[in-house]
């Protein structure tokens, strides 16, 4: 059965995309789904790193002694723990973080080597060269004002979606 639009309807009534949102979705998609490719090119190509690694490694490097425990680390990476501890598996094996048991804890940190540094060091210019190239050329700084805010707004409304339940299994 269709509704007035041409689409199948069902038990619950569907608000459909106005045109304005169904072109901005669109444009949304088009940057979510090339833009990480775009940053893990070049990081792979230059620095035999995936963009998710090169954003663990820079977050580590951030902070106090260049460690975080791991639960913390997956939150700020926007990550499972399981896909986290993955990497930071892959990380060790290379010589790049180490993880350190937490007294007292079943947690444990992960931390950044020198090798670790080294390789942030040697990473962030290309990277940051190309999100400037692939981002903020092209706006101006009221521009980045509002992708700031458009993307905080858009990560708040994602998160209390997830809270509630959509978007699972």
């Amino acid at each position: 059965m269709s509704g007035s639009n041409g689409q199948a309807e069902s038990p619950v009534q569907t608000k459909w995309l106005t045109t304005e949102q169904q072109q901005a979705w669109r444009t949304l998609i088009s940057l979510v789904t090339r833009l990480p490719a775009a940053l893990d090119t070049q990081l792979q190509r230059d620095c035999a790193l995936t963009h998710f690694e090169y954003f663990v490694l820079s977050a580590l490097s951030e902070v106090p002694d260049h460690k975080l425990q791991l639960s913390l680390l997956a939150q700020q990476a926007n990550a499972s723990l399981s896909r986290l501890s993955h990497v930071v598996t892959k990380m060790e094996k290379a010589g790049l973080v180490k993880r350190e048991v937490i007294r007292g804890s079943r947690g444990s940190n992960a931390v950044l080597t020198d090798a670790g540094m080294a390789k942030v060091i040697e990473a962030s210019p290309g990277h940051v060269r190309l999100v400037q190239a692939l981002v903020f050329e092209g706006l101006d700084d009221s521009q980045v004002a509002q992708l700031s805010a458009l993307s905080t707004a858009m990560v708040d409304q994602l998160d209390r979606g997830i809270a509630g339940g959509l978007g699972k299994a």
